[in-house]
């Protein structure tokens, strides 16, 4: 019986040991941390072993195989002594592809691929197929292979879940866009990261679709270095594809094989310029599944925005407070800001992954009348926005509670309170969730 040992307690690892334990392999899982409850609830309800708080070497390093969680980065000591005695690492979603004979549309990318990834479904739910939600959203992929039975998966994949898959495809790949983030888990080598979300196109075959944003210079670059067998289907703001989705006359247009499917924007649910690319990339994604035109227009003009992605959480006093909790990284605070028609107060902060201001300073001239910072260290906040908005309308909090409250000083009627922190939220938060979570208990209480 071969010998599987799982490094990480989350979602992703106990559903990774769920599906080792039901296909009969010897399992083990360790934690150097502490295991939430309810995982470790999950593991004894199956009677896998596992250990929390530290890891013991001799019970993993006779692993046949690893599955290592995507949270835990490969300079740490275990995963550097495992590598050089030779063993095995994979991702979940490498191992859960294994065991799966579903169709899988794949969405990875800097940017929009939750908002991409809930669309999807959310399409593919409304034309009544099986369809189950996994990867880096919702339930583990491997829990869902395990002990439940899709004929299709819609799956977000980050870059870090991409870096332990070999043999992994999916029917279709999808890259929203590449921007810088998280280069500090990439040796700060923007190339690094580059590769590591193209890795969702290595095992396309010609029957496959990719589909990709041709207005973003990045994967245009990148794509021009490598030969891919897939069908290639472009969406762009910015002229006309035969084959992919553009915008003409105020309507999206999709055109797959020879089908074309039409629909105006002003019926889109989401607003803003970068919610029209998630829309092409969805409605691409549906037709080239099968999914007929009425059930597209019908589904892209019903659904609604996700937790913690510009979500409105309530007006007070007559001022919008919104919750971005998601946008982690510079360029999806751009897009947060960008789309705002009033005068706002950001509140923004974390965890900094070697982040660069300078695309944001246009954009706060115009629209930022004050910055709430929140987190640890707010020293390149004020280096990059002290001059734009001047030292009297920037504050320092430490929890979101404070933010809120600082933030409700600045704000007058018609304004909006945006909380999209452009960082990490490791500093003060479990994640990016709980931070959302928090504004919003926040906000209720002003």
């Amino acid at each position: 019986m071969s010998r599987v040992v799982v490094l990480g307690g989350g979602e992703s690892g106990v559903g990774a040991a769920v599906l080792a334990k039901v296909k009969g392999f010897d399992v083990f899982l360790s934690d150097s941390g502490k295991i939430e409850e309810r995982y470790a609830d999950d593991l004894r309800k199956w009677d896998i072993p596992f250990e929390e708080g530290h890891h013991t070497e001799e019970l993993i390093l006779n692993a046949d195989e690893i599955i290592k969680s995507p949270g835990i980065p490969s300079t740490v000591p275990m995963v550097k002594k495992l590598e050089a005695q030779g063993t095995s690492i994979i991702s979940e979603i490498e191992f859960a592809g294994r065991y799966d004979t579903a169709k899988k549309i794949c969405i990875t990318g800097s940017n929009g691929k939750t908002t991409t990834t809930s669309l999807i479904y959310y399409l593919l739910q409304n034309a009544g197929l099986n369809v189950g939600l996994g990867g880096n959203i919702g339930k583990s992929y491997a829990m869902q292979v395990a002990t439940e039975k899709y004929d299709y998966y819609v799956l977000e994949i980050s870059s870090f879940q991409l870096d332990n898959c070999y043999s992994f495809h999916p029917d279709i790949a999808i890259i929203t866009n590449i921007t810088p983030d998280h280069l500090d888990r990439y040796d700060f080598k923007f190339e690094n990261y580059i590769k590591s979300k193209f890795r969702i196109t290595q095992n396309l075959r010609p029957e496959d679709c990719f589909i990709f944003d041709s207005d973003d210079e990045i994967t245009i670059a990148h794509l021009s270095k490598i030969v891919m067998s897939a069908k290639m289907l472009p969406f762009t703001q910015k002229g006309e594809v035969d084959q992919g989705a553009f915008v003409k006359d105020e309507q999206i247009v999709v055109r797959y094989e020879e089908e074309e499917c039409n629909v105006y924007l002003k019926e889109l649910a989401l607003g803003g310029k970068h919610n029209i690319y998630n829309s092409m990339a969805a409605a691409l994604a549906a037709k080239a599944s099968g999914i007929d035109n009425k059930v597209i227009r019908e589904s892209l003009a019903t659904f609604q925005p996700i937790e913690n992605r510009l979500e409105p959480v309530l007006s007070v006093k007559d001022v919008l407070y919104i919750n971005d909790s998601k946008a982690t990284n510079v360029d999806a605070a751009w897009y947060a800001l960008e789309c705002q028609k009033s005068p706002v107060v950001w509140i923004a902060g974390g965890k900094d992954k070697g982040n660069d201001y300078e695309v944001l300073k246009p954009l706060v001239r115009e629209k930022v009348k004050a910055i709430v910072c929140l987190g640890v260290d707010n020293h390149k906040f004020y280096e990059a926005f002290e001059d734009i908005v001047g030292k009297d309308r920037m504050v320092e909090t430490r929890s979101a509670e404070d933010a809120v409250k600082e933030a409700s000083k600045f704000a007058e009627p018609g304004d909006v309170v945006l909380l999209s922190p452009c960082c990490a939220s490791f500093d003060l938060f479990k994640n990016m969730e709980e931070r959302g979570e928090k504004f919003k208990e926040a906000v209720r209480r002003l």
